[in-house]
């Protein structure tokens, strides 16, 4: 799968797993009170640069990546001044859990639609992803991530936290 792809390309992809994975663990950290410092920084660093190189691939007018890479910019700049600059304060503390997750989310949204055009098992299941399996997919993620947006949400106390 990876022999195919351009350095660019590669490099792109590597650094969108890279957010998907460190978002995976800052929102275990969300939904357990921890900061997860190291964690957090990494994955806020690599889902900003994966929105960004994404802009370098070629397009011909606004396209939904596009749309989607500015709507994750925008919930990563609300998460960085939440966490760093208003320190999870008040308010603070929910719209950066809300704003980190719906950017994780989205990163996983195009790396189900990534599964679905590359993985040829699943490319078959689904070839024009206008398909069942392919809309179950992506609706069985939303739900999860709203459901876990809500609890970490709930659960995740800026204030009282343990330093990770």
């Amino acid at each position: 799968m990876f022999s195919n792809l351009s350095p660019f390309t590669r490099l792109h992809v590597v650094i969108s797993l890279i957010g998907i994975v460190s978002g995976l663990v800052v929102m275990f950290g969300l939904l357990v009170s921890r900061r997860l410092n190291g964690w957090t920084a990494l994955f806020l660093i690599s889902t900003v640069l994966t929105s960004v190189t994404g802009f370098f691939f070629p397009f011909h007018g606004v396209t939904p990546a596009i749309v989607v890479g500015i709507i994750s910019l925008v919930l990563l700049a609300v998460a960085i001044v939440a966490r760093y600059a208003r320190h999870l304060a008040g308010h603070w503390r929910w719209i950066y859990v809300v704003c980190a997750m719906i950017a994780l989310y989205l990163n996983v949204f195009v790396l189900v639609v990534q599964l679905f055009q590359k993985v040829p098992a699943l490319k078959a299941l689904a070839p024009t992803q206008t398909e069942p399996p392919f809309a179950v997919a992506q609706l069985v993620v939303l739900a999860l991530f709203v459901l876990l947006t809500v609890i970490a949400a709930i659960k995740f106390h800026g204030e009282q936290l343990r330093m990770a």
